[in-house]
């Protein structure tokens, strides 16, 4: 007979026991362990735990919050919008999605023009791959080593950087090239600089090699995040567009981070002179909302059209999250964030020095306006990794009062990607600076 528990003489369990015990319990784990903080609220560039915790935001949310959390004006149009015209039937249209498409014409440069507004970063990509396939009758797909375009098939199957295993053949005909990473160079010239040159010669050797003569698109990111902050350098997409065009096949340039500011020009390709056939918005478009952009040539355009291009969606073209995209573009404008972005960027990248100058476990400081990457490493001669150390340096920001994202892939150091909000002051940039001095200081004190 089982013996009674007398019920006062069990200790009640707290709240955030109980909130603990239903996340173990009831949330399927989708990238990891999660951040053992429960959050609150958040504003500007800080977040607010339960427990009255005050956490610096350096990767503004998922990388998508360039505004910030709780923006103002993106605040009142989400309670206006949402309290006239929140969401439409797909076939349906609305003056803010029409706005947004005519808007986001005139930031680029011709023959960009025609824009399908969808949700996520993934499913801008899955778009664009469908279309680029559909309108060259063709299936190959070319992409980075080290890229993220999301978790759909297509997108997926052109990810490389993680969540390859284990589920499966990816759809057919996709092909990965090195990626040319200065830092960590595989093709080097005779002062051991990056032969960027010969490697993507050699890339497409190889990729004609393996290919049935069936290549549709590269689709590339203008700076790789996921893949530890690398920035090709100038010239490289100059080539690697015209190893498209001799091969018949689509530029997709995806610029779910890098777009709208980032980088301190609205999009990053234009460092390079380069225009892609197709480019891609997600993250920054909604500032933190679920809003996502595929745009395209008119004549690209018309021949999908002619084909039968199919990308019918719940939330396609829905109003709520355009009439946010058109405020972002309010604020983008209004404000100047552009050039804030290569003033707060220069004001980051000093910083980061000064912290290199000091910690020897910094190998390399690289990226471009607010979108910064820092490298750690055990040895700067050899440049040797330790997944550890990137650990570590995280936990204790964390502590300390600053949300850090750190990316540990295999033959790398742990890369912190550093994107705070474009709003974010200098005395907020200091105050995360300060705390991920000491907090490599911290940890190589106890190594």
């Amino acid at each position: 007979m089982a013996t009674s528990t007398n019920p006062a003489s069990i200790a009640p369990a707290s709240s955030d026991d109980r909130f603990w015990g239903d996340a173990d319990r009831h949330l399927v784990r989708y990238g990891g362990e999660f951040t053992r903080e429960i959050i609150d609220r958040a504003a500007g560039s800080f977040l607010f735990t339960a427990d009255g915790r005050k956490i610096l935001d350096f990767t503004s949310g998922q990388m998508s919050a360039i505004l910030g959390h709780s923006h103002p004006e993106i605040v009142a149009t989400v309670q206006r919008q949402v309290a006239t015209l929140d969401h439409l039937y797909s076939g349906m249209l609305s003056r803010p999605v029409v706005d947004l498409a005519r808007r986001l014409a005139d930031t680029l440069p011709a023959p960009l023009e025609k824009a399908l507004l969808l949700t996520t970063g993934a499913e801008s990509n899955e778009a664009a791959i469908r279309m680029a396939k559909l309108v060259t009758g063709r299936h190959e797909i070319v992409s980075f080593a080290r890229s993220w375009h999301g978790m759909t098939q297509a997108a997926a199957s052109a990810t490389y950087s993680a969540g390859r295993k284990g589920y499966g053949p990816a759809a057919p005909g996709n092909f990965a090239i090195p990626v040319p990473n200065t830092y960590r160079p595989d093709f080097t010239a005779a002062d051991g600089s990056l032969d960027w040159r010969r490697q993507l010669d050699f890339a497409f050797d190889l990729i004609d090699a393996q290919s049935t003569g069936s290549l549709a698109a590269c689709l590339v990111e203008p700076i790789l995040s996921s893949g530890g902050i690398i920035e090709p350098p100038v010239g490289y997409f100059a080539a690697l567009r015209e190893k498209c065009r001799e091969r018949g096949m689509l530029l997709i340039l995806d610029e779910a981070q890098t777009g709208l500011c980032r980088t301190g020009t609205w999009y990053a390709f234009e460092r390079d002179g380069v225009v892609p056939d197709i480019l891609t918005l997600s993250k920054t478009l909604g500032a933190g909302l679920p809003l996502a952009a595929v745009i395209t040539s008119a004549e690209i355009e018309q021949e999908a059209y002619e084909r039968g291009f199919l990308f019918f969606t719940t939330h396609v073209a829905d109003p709520l999250v355009a009439a946010v995209g058109n405020t972002v573009l309010d604020v983008l404008t209004g404000d100047g964030l552009d050039r804030r972005a290569r003033s707060l960027g220069e004001f980051l990248r000093r910083g980061l020095s000064d912290i290199a100058a000091r910690h020897a476990v910094v190998g390399d400081i690289r990226g471009r306006g607010l979108l910064a990457g820092l490298e750690l490493v055990v040895d700067r001669e050899t440049k040797r990794s330790s997944d550890e150390l990137g650990a570590r340096v995280t936990r204790r920001c964390l502590e300390l009062g600053l949300h850090m994202n750190i990316v540990q892939l295999p033959g790398m150091g742990g890369v912190f990607r550093i994107a705070p909000p474009l709003t974010a002051t200098e005395d907020e940039l200091s105050l995360g600076l300060a705390i991920l001095d000491q907090a490599i200081g911290d940890t190589c004190a106890v190594l």
